[in-house]
């Protein structure tokens, strides 16, 4: 099966089961995972942060983050469509009585700084306070531009605010842009790194920050149910994807463009920019539940909707790209004698 729902249906490699096999293991809750500890640091010293922490996904990492930078009652500033705010389950209000406030996206997934400014509130008492400012990037695929991070992470620190980064697919950022991990987390405070998208290993994020943030957000996620012990077997995992699949994420934003280009000479379909490793794709609403079913009779799994998100990955080849635009062409050339579905 071709599954290009998303990064995170990824399954581990023969080669990194073999390091999650043979990981040497302690209790993570008490300090003392060899594992563990080896990949915190190696990461952090890459992205050139002074500590980082092991979560069991970016979601409750961000959380923690947020409920760090923000006591309750606060605010903090993110896009209307990023995962923080939109896909998190509302866990900073739910959980942590943090007021978000949304700001709609520029085209190319930034933030108007002129409207992150005017959302920034102070001591009124009417308001409640703003402390954060959290980007995400890769943002639908896009990767942020470098001036614009600096000029956003500047004002924020002008007005007292603390700067957070999901990046969750910031090596997809790593690779298209060129720069390095150190780089792309300049200036930011925190950062979110996600391991079990692109990268490929099974379960776990790492949150960055200075020694003292760190230190709080590890009381946070024992109260958020995070403690683990021996968690060095997961943490071998995306240490391996560290080590081995960065690079090859190439390869992924190769398919993507391949298949945006494929695509795109589909009559009656529309496809949107590709920067990274995801495809939008706009489907005639008619044709959504047709074209959903005879790709899945061909072994091709995607969430059809009239604006689709395609994701390649590590499980899904050149020859995998091919496949499906010949399917999509297919149903397309052939949809007039079938009718709408």
């Amino acid at each position: 099966m071709i599954d290009l729902r998303s990064d995170t249906v990824t399954r581990p490699t023969s080669a990194m089961r073999e390091a999650i096999a043979r990981a040497p293991v302690g209790d993570d809750v008490w300090g003392d995972d060899p594992s563990v500890a080896a990949f915190e640091a190696v990461v952090a010293e890459r992205a050139g942060m002074a500590a980082a922490l092991f979560f069991p996904s970016g979601t409750q990492s961000n959380l923690a983050a947020l409920m760090v930078h923000c006591q309750r009652g606060d605010e903090y500033i993110a896009g209307q469509f990023s995962h923080i705010y939109r896909d998190e389950g509302g866990g900073a209000a739910v959980l942590g009585s943090i007021q978000p406030q949304p700001i709609e996206h520029d085209p190319d997934g930034s933030l108007s700084l002129e409207k992150v400014q005017a959302a920034i509130k102070g001591a009124d008492i009417h308001h409640a306070i703003t402390r954060l400012l959290a980007l995400e990037n890769t943002f639908r695929g896009k990767v942020l531009p470098e001036a614009y991070t600096r000029r956003a992470t500047a004002l924020a620190h002008e007005h007292g605010l603390a700067t957070h980064l999901d990046g969750a697919r910031l090596f997809n950022a790593v690779v298209a842009s060129g720069r390095s991990l150190a780089e792309l987390c300049q200036g930011f405070d925190s950062v979110s790194l996600c391991f079990s998208k692109g990268l490929g290993a099974p379960v776990g994020s790492l949150l960055l920050g200075d020694e003292a943030f760190i230190a709080r957000a590890r009381r946070w996620r024992k109260t958020l149910g995070g403690g683990m012990r021996q968690a060095g077997l997961l943490a071998a995992g995306c240490h391996h994807a560290l080590e081995h699949h960065v690079e090859r994420l190439a390869e992924d934003h190769d398919n993507a463009r391949r298949l945006a280009e494929g695509l795109a000479d589909v009559p009656g379909v529309e496809v949107g920019a590709c920067d990274t490793n995801m495809v939008f794709v706009a489907f005639p609403e008619a044709h959504c539940r047709g074209l959903q079913a005879h790709l899945e009779a061909c072994g091709i799994l995607m969430a059809v909707a009239p604006v689709t998100r395609l994701v390649t990955h590590l499980d899904v080849s050149a020859d995998d790209i091919g496949r499906v635009v010949a399917a999509v062409n297919d149903y397309y050339h052939t949809k007039t004698l079938r009718g709408p579905q």
